[in-house]
C-alpha cells in the first residue's frame, strides 16, 4: 500500500476538475498514471483495457439504457403531455394549485424518465407559461419548476441509483424502493412551500383557484393512462417479484414503445430521436462510469480508501457529525460538478467509511443521490436551472430563477434533516420488501 500516493492522485484529479478537465478523462488519467507508476506501465495498459469491457458488460448496467429509452419514447410521443393537466384538475381548488400541480407532474413524470434534466425541460415548457399567464412570479414559477425536476432522479426508476447500486453492490430495487419515500416527502413538503408563499405573499403566488371550464379529470386520465399502465407494469411487476431492476428496464422500454403505438404516436422520426438521445446519455454516462471504476482501482491499489475509513473510525466521530461532513461535501461538490461525476468520484472513499459504520448502504444510496439533486439547483452550476433559462428564457433570466429556488433550497434541507433523524422515511419500504 502506498497511501501518501492515493493522496497526491486525488489531489490531481481535483486540481484537473478544477482545471475543467471532463470528469471521465480525469478520472482515466490520474488512475492510469498512478498505477503505472505503483505497479508498472505494463499492470496499467492491462487494466485500462479491461476496464470499460468489464464495466460495460455487467447486465445490471443494461438497465440504464433501457430505463432512457423508456423515458425518450415516452417523452417524445407525447405520452406524458397530460400529467400537467390531471394534477390541474384534481387539485384546482388548491392555493398554488398551478405550482403544486407542477410539482406533483414532475413527480409523475420522474416516474417513466429517471433524469432531473428531462424532468425539468419536459415540465417547464408547459407549465411556466401558465403560471405566469395566472399572475406567478415569472423567477418563482421557474424556480418551483427547476426544483420538481429533482424529483425526476429520486422517484424511481431512477439513472442515478442504478449507477449507485452497481457500484455500491447492493440491491438497486431497494434504493428504488427507498427513493420512493424521499421523493414524495420531497414533493409534499415543496407543495407546503408553495402553500406557505400564497398564504403569505399572494403578489407572488396567486391564492385563487384555477378557473377553467374545459378542465376535466375524466379526460385529464384519458390523457395520462399510458403513463399510468407503464409504472404499473413496470413497479408492479418489479416490486411484485415478477421481474429484477434490471429486466424491468427491458420491459418498461417494450412498454413505451407498445403504449406509443397504441395511442398512434409512434413513428419513425419518434423512435429515432429517442434511439439517439439513449445512444448519446448512455455513452456518457458509461465513459464516466468506466473512469470512476479505474479510479476505485487505483485507490485500491494505495489503500487510500480503507486508510480514511479507518482514520473517521479512530476519530470517534458521532453519527450526526459524520452526516454533517457528508452533506458539506456533496453540497459543496453539487456547486461545481454535475451529479454523476460527484457520484462516482466520491463512492470509492465514502462506501468503505459508511460500511465500516454499520450504516446501511440502501439509505445511503438515497440520501447521497437527493444531496446530489440539491445540487443540481444550487449556484453557480444548478444544471436544473440553466436548463428551465433555456426553455424559458422570455420570461426569467438565470439570477431570478436561482432567487425563485431558495425556498425550495431550505425545503431540501429540512428533507434532509427528516431523513437522516429518521431513517425509516427512507427504509420502511426495502424493509418491507
Amino acid at each position: 500500500m502506498n497511501v501518501e500516493a492515493g493522496f497526491y492522485g486525488a489531489g490531481i484529479l481535483i486540481l484537473l476538475l478544477l482545471l475543467r478537465v471532463p470528469v471521465a478523462l480525469a478520472l482515466m488519467a490520474v488512475s492510469f498514471g498512478g498505477i503505472a507508476a505503483l505497479i508498472g506501465v505494463t499492470p496499467a495498459l492491462g487494466i485500462l483495457s479491461n476496464t470499460p469491457y468489464s464495466f460495460v458488460a455487467s447486465w445490471t448496467m443494461s438497465a440504464v439504457p433501457m430505463f432512457l429509452l423508456m423515458g425518450f419514447v415516452a417523452f417524445h410521443a407525447g405520452l406524458t403531455g397530460g400529467l400537467f393537466d390531471a394534477a390541474k384538475a384534481l387539485l384546482r381548488r388548491v392555493p398554488g394549485a398551478l405550482a403544486i400541480s407542477s410539482i406533483f407532474a414532475c413527480s409523475g413524470f420522474a416516474a417513466v424518465c429517471g433524469s432531473s434534466l428531462a424532468t425539468a425541460a419536459a415540465m417547464g415548457r408547459i407549465a411556466i407559461p401558465e403560471m405566469v399567464r395566472a399572475g406567478y412570479n415569472p423567477g418563482f414559477a421557474a424556480g418551483s419548476i427547476a426544483a420538481g425536476g429533482t424529483i425526476g432522479a429520486l422517484i424511481p426508476p431512477s439513472i442515478l441509483m442504478i449507477v449507485y447500486g452497481v457500484f455500491a453492490e447492493t440491491s438497486i430495487t431497494k434504493v428504488f424502493l427507498g427513493g420512493i419515500g424521499i421523493g414524495v416527502l420531497t414533493a409534499v413538503i415543496y407543495s407546503v412551500v408553495v402553500l406557505m408563499i400564497a398564504w403569505l405573499r399572494p403578489d407572488i403566488v396567486p391564492r385563487r383557484p384555477i378557473e377553467d371550464e374545459q378542465l376535466s379529470l375524466g379526460a385529464a386520465l384519458g390523457k395520462v393512462w399510458p403513463v399510468l399502465l407503464l409504472i404499473v407494469l413496470v413497479f408492479g411487476g418489479m416490486f411484485g417479484g415478477l421481474f429484477t431492476a434490471t429486466e424491468a428496464g427491458a420491459v418498461g422500454a417494450a412498454g413505451a414503445i407498445g403504449c406509443a403505438a397504441l395511442v398512434r404516436r409512434l413513428n419513425m422520426a419518434v423512435l429515432r430521436q429517442a434511439l439517439l438521445e439513449t445512444l448519446m446519455t448512455s455513452a456518457s454516462l458509461f465513459i464516466i462510469g468506466i473512469g470512476a471504476s479505474m479510479f476505485t482501482r487505483f485507490l485500491g491499489i494505495t489503500g487510500l480508501s480503507s486508510f480514511i475509513a479507518g482514520y473517521v473510525s479512530d476519530a470517534g466521530l458521532t453519527y450526526i457529525q459524520l452526516m454533517l461532513i457528508v452533506v458539506l461535501i456533496y453540497i459543496l461538490l453539487g456547486m461545481v460538478m454535475e451529479p454523476f461525476g460527484a457520484l462516482l468520484i466520491t463512492l470509492p472513499v465514502l462506501i468503505p467509511i459508511f460500511n465500516a459504520e454499520g450504516i446501511s448502504l440502501i439509505w445511503f444510496g438515497v440520501v447521497v443521490v437527493k444531496l446530489l439533486e440539491i445540487g443540481m439547483i444550487t449556484p453557480p452550476v444548478g444544471l436544473n436551472v440553466f436548463v428551465i433559462r433555456n426553455v424559458a428564457s422570455r420570461y426569467a433570466s438565470v439570477v431570478q430563477i436561482f432567487a425563485g429556488v431558495i425556498p425550495f433550497l431550505i425545503a431540501d434541507i429540512i428533507v434532509i434533516a427528516l431523513v437522516v433523524a429518521f431513517p425509516a422515511i427512507v427504509m420502511i419500504l426495502p424493509d418491507m420488501l
